[in-house]
């Protein structure tokens, strides 16, 4: 009797121990997946990846684009763990952006605004040996399963990031927590304005 009741426990400890695991779920692969033709793999999974900030209504222009929407970046645990440890980002290292579009008017909201529908997500991909300028950039519709990057490979995005972004590629200045980092760890490039 002993015996069996031993197996039995055994045997419930094994089968939580295998539900449990699963259940908890070792996240997808957060590295960036590429098709046969070379794009890139809208990235699923990527809302349970670290969440960096938001901002509304961002326009890097004098005039201000028509609708006011709403992004959310995100990017993968790995990168992010590396950063806090050395305030640069790793090679294959992603963001995704979503932006979507904003109303103020519904259900019993006064004031301000928040998001409605999806528009798309803008993607960022360091990755050293796919691509001779290090990053590249995608663009995917609400429903868009893979796309190329943008051409030509030093384009404006390229160009605006290069020039202008805290840390690498990557607009630091508009992430508190992790340019309290880069601050520390002395790597924003220099040059580049902060504030206003």
């Amino acid at each position: 009797m002993r015996k069996v009741l031993l197996a039995c426990v055994f045997a419930l400890a094994s089968a939580c121990l295998v539900f449990f695991s699963r259940a908890a779920g070792q996240p997808q692969s957060a590295a960036p997946q590429f098709t046969a033709d070379g794009k890139l793999a809208r990235p699923e999974g990527y809302r349970k990846w670290v969440y960096v900030s938001s901002g509304y209504g961002m326009s890097y222009s004098q005039s201000p684009d028509g609708m006011q929407m709403f992004t959310n970046v995100f990017v993968t645990p790995t990168a992010y763990d590396y950063f806090v440890a050395n305030g640069k980002w790793p090679d294959k290292t992603m963001f995704v952006l979503e932006v979507y579009e904003s109303t103020s008017h519904g259900s019993i909201n006064k004031h301000g605004s928040y998001q409605t529908e999806l528009s798309g997500l803008d993607v960022e991909v360091k990755d050293e040996t796919r691509f001779a300028d290090k990053w590249a950039y995608f663009n995917f519709g609400s429903a868009t399963k893979a796309a190329s990057a943008e051409t030509p490979s030093k384009n404006d995005c390229w160009k605006c990031h290069e020039q202008n972004a805290a840390v690498e590629h990557s607009f630091v200045q508009f992430y508190p927590e992790l340019l309290k980092i880069a601050r520390a760890k002395r790597t924003i490039k220099a040059g580049v304005r902060l504030d206003e």
